[in-house]
């Protein structure tokens, strides 16, 4: 398996045509030093430490397989690349470009010619802004503040002036899936992933509807009592509902995108039911099953159980709140199974518990990669 490495760079050039120099900068390193996921807007900044010309300054969110030694040969190749010859003199100068390492993931590195995080960066605005605008959660390994924490104590009052020019970079496209399934358990994020989805890449919206389901409240009161006609009643709903959704395509939509599939039913029904109920509940769902469209790719968003009670806490749903742990922990299990069992949906797990991809745009941006990759 290819493991990447989430890495920050600097970017800046104050000599010749300073656009052109970061766009193909950005275009080299997709061609020699990984994957551009993010860049940040253009900011046109005063030079730091010396007299010259206004410098344009951005940051670069870049996944690399290369080892920082590594990604630090391919920097300076693509510096000299681009005509930049470095002098041995001390003090600053202009230049056609100028490409720093700011992080390699969370790594504390200190050697003779390398040095991350970068030792001075939160003493630079020009550098701090960009990062924020793309990163703005990411925490400094060694001073334990988060890049905007860090812009805003930062003493550096040198103005910058966003510019209205952009660094084009690929935009991810999921135009070919047809389906994509978004999974997990009770409060796992599931609807707000596939709708955040949808939105970006314009694709058809299913979600489930269960909110009128009369027998919910009544089963997290007596689940013995009502977890049979709760299961069948999510059954039936959820066949009806999924069939017509996605029976007729949005030929203005790129692919379609669900917050559940329909064996959540055989998922949920074998923790819930009694084992007579459930050879009967397995026998019906098996017919119906064998008409549904199956996705291309099953994303299972999985959280630890602390998480998802403080999430279900959070959306406040009363009915909700007396959800013991451990049923959440057979949920999960449940689901995990299933993935086990059935390796030919397609699976794919993404552990969440540690991300917050609705505030951080990079925790986004890393399960975006994750679908977009598999």
């Amino acid at each position: 398996m290819i493991h990447y490495k989430r890495t920050y760079i600097s970017a800046g050039s104050n000599l010749g045509d300073k656009f052109k120099n970061l766009n193909t900068t950005v275009q080299l390193l997709n061609e020699s030093a990984g994957t551009v996921i993010s860049c940040s807007p253009i900011y046109q900044t005063p030079p730091w430490g010396f007299d010259s010309d206004d410098f344009y300054n951005i940051c670069i969110g870049l996944d690399t397989q290369l080892q920082p030694q590594e990604l630090l040969d391919c920097l300076l190749q693509i510096e000299q690349k681009m005509g930049r010859v470095r002098s041995n003199s001390k003090g600053y100068s202009a230049r056609t470009i100028d490409l720093d390492i700011l992080f390699y993931e969370d790594e504390i590195i200190d050697e003779p010619d390398l040095i991350i995080p970068h030792p001075h960066l939160q003493l630079r605005k020009f550098v701090l802004q960009p990062l924020a605008d793309i990163a703005p959660g990411k925490v400094h390994p060694i001073l334990q503040k988060s890049i905007a924490e860090l812009l805003d104590f930062c003493e550096d009052e040198s103005e910058l002036e966003k510019t209205n020019l952009e660094i084009s970079i690929l935009k991810k496209d999921f135009s070919k899936f047809n389906f994509i399934a978004i999974e997990g358990n009770i409060g796992a994020g599931k609807t707000t992933l596939a709708t955040k989805i949808a939105e970006e890449f314009n694709g058809k919206l299913i979600l489930e509807r269960f909110a009128d389901n009369p027998f919910l409240p009544k089963f997290y009161e007596d689940r013995n009592r009502y977890a049979f006609p709760l299961e069948m009643s999510f059954l039936a709903d959820r066949y009806q509902q999924f069939t017509d959704d996605t029976a007729h395509p949005d030929l203005f939509k790129n692919f379609m995108v669900s917050d559940y599939d329909i064996f959540k039913s055989l998922i949920f029904a074998k923790v819930t039911l009694q084992e007579d109920e459930f050879i009967l509940y397995r026998k019906l769902f098996n017919f119906m099953y064998k008409e549904v469209v199956k996705p291309d790719v099953y994303v299972y968003l999985h959280q630890n159980t602390e998480r998802l009670l403080h999430n279900i806490k959070k959306r406040g749903r009363s009915y909700e709140q007396s959800i013991p742990p451990d049923y959440l922990e057979k949920i999960n299990n449940g689901y995990l199974e299933f993935i086990k069992t059935h390796p030919n949906i397609n699976p794919l797990i993404i552990d969440i518990s540690e991300l917050d991809f609705v505030q951080n745009k990079n925790d986004y941006q890393f399960i975006i990669d994750k679908i977009h990759d598999f």
